[in-house]
């Protein structure tokens, strides 16, 4: 990006910063900006939170997006009349992201597929010289995460995780009442997700592959089976070998805030329990009730994930607390207050959201593309990898059974069980990036 183009990109910015501009009025902004200016886009993967990052983009009058990815033409499909009704110009269709990646006018690259396919998608864009905005969690397993960090670091690239939480105002906010240590001394932590909306998923008969969809490139390295919808769009996520099951859909937003606000990463050990006890006879594979604990030396915190059940604690069905000696701060999407233990501090009522969080995170990648700026990042490769790997520990600490201890310099666990979870098997001849 030339210096003339960046900074006329970055007074273009200050039309859309931190707010959400109507659809003509962007129109007309984005007719002030001469193609030459623009950041061009594309998305793989549009069928769910990718696209729904597309939107976030597009609210940025200097963004344009150049091509869309899926394996699903149906997909497609639907959302090219998505925005045609933004009234935005139309991207080129790819059904095959590495034909994709061939357009040198791609400048970024939104990934937002399932996360089995985020390592592969992730190399093969940073090799093509594009910046990345990855959807969370970074990768599907401990080998991946590390060979997307060390790609970062080969290529040079800016990339943001979808841990879009870092950049909403009222969290950080929380966390500057944290660190005034008003609290006291902080021994345990939370974080939970209780899932009222979701129940089971019944099983149904394979079927075969639906017109439109390619399914061998949507399995791509996942191993090789006939198609049934359970494993498809959204509830691909509650399979061991696309996705995590809730501790890496929803747990990598919340356990960030933990790390963050204690300012840890490794946990000394993890051990977790939970099973299939509310569904145990439906398609999911993934636990539907799971609590993991993480030993931190100074402070334990505590995961729970429940589905079928919407009353977590403190009242909220998801969130965060920091427990200290003189009170507790709770603190989830819709704001923060503080409960105070024998009035040894002072309570905070709830102190509300303000700002759309995701536009925000958004806003700070582009931000940092124009300036250059890879060190303010909310939520880069390094924020992205943490998290993924404790996620990951917790997974990986219910599937065997056994209480496990990372070694971070030698990157491995203290048994063979846990040991063979950390590198996946990549099938139908994709093979795992070497870096």
């Amino acid at each position: 990006m030339n210096p003339t183009r960046r900074s006329f990109i970055r007074n273009a910015s200050l039309l859309a910063a931190g707010s959400v501009l109507p659809v003509d009025a962007l129109s007309l902004a984005r007719k002030r900006i001469a193609a030459s200016d623009k950041i061009r886009i594309a998305l793989i993967g549009a069928n769910g939170m990718g696209f729904t990052d597309l939107t976030s983009f597009l609210k940025n009058p200097e963004i344009t997006c150049i091509a869309l990815c899926d394996a699903d033409k149906n997909v497609l499909d639907r959302r090219m009349n998505d925005l045609k009704g933004l009234g935005v110009s139309l991207p080129e269709c790819y059904a095959d992201y590495r034909k994709m990646l061939e357009n040198r006018d791609i400048d970024a690259v939104i990934i937002g597929t399932p996360d089995h396919w985020h390592c592969l998608q992730f190399v093969d864009s940073l090799a093509a010289g594009k910046h990345v905005y990855v959807e969370k969690p970074l990768g599907n397993s401990v080998a991946e995460i590390d060979i997307m960090q060390k790609a970062v670091r080969r290529y040079g690239k800016l990339v943001q995780v979808g841990q879009w939480q870092r950049s909403q105002p009222h969290f950080t906010d929380a966390l500057d009442y944290l660190r005034k240590g008003a609290l006291g001394r902080i021994r345990t932590c939370k974080a939970w997700s209780y899932v009222d909306w979701k129940g089971a998923v019944p099983k149904v008969p394979d079927t075969p592959v639906p017109d439109g969809v390619d399914y061998d490139m949507w399995l791509g390295p996942a191993p090789k089976r006939p198609f049934n919808k359970n494993r498809f769009h959204f509830t691909w996520r509650w399979y061991w070998e696309y996705a995590g099951g809730l501790m890496t859909d929803w747990g990598v937003h919340l356990i960030d805030y933990i790390l963050y606000g204690m300012g840890k990463s490794i946990p000394v050990s993890v051990m977790a329990a939970g099973g299939k006890y509310a569904f145990p006879d439906d398609d999911m594979v993934t636990p539907d009730t799971m609590t993991a604990v993480y030993d931190f030396k100074d402070f334990t915190m505590i995961w729970e994930h429940t589905i079928g059940i919407g009353l977590g604690n403190w009242r909220r069905p998801h969130g965060m607390a920091y427990v200290g000696e003189n009170g507790t701060l709770v603190l989830d999407r819709n704001g923060w207050e503080v409960v105070p233990e024998k009035q040894r501090t002072e309570a905070i009522p709830v102190q509300q959201n303000a700002g759309v969080g995701l536009d925000l995170h958004v806003r700070n990648f582009i931000d940092c593309l124009v300036s250059n700026t890879p060190d303010q990042l909310h939520a880069g490769i390094d924020v992205g990898r943490k998290v993924a790997l404790v996620a990951q520990m917790g997974n990986i600490a219910f599937r065997t059974g056994e209480k496990i201890y990372w070694d971070e310099a030698k990157q491995s666990f203290n048994t063979p069980e846990a040991n063979r979870l950390v590198t996946p098997d990549y099938h139908n001849g994709w093979k795992l990036p070497q870096l």
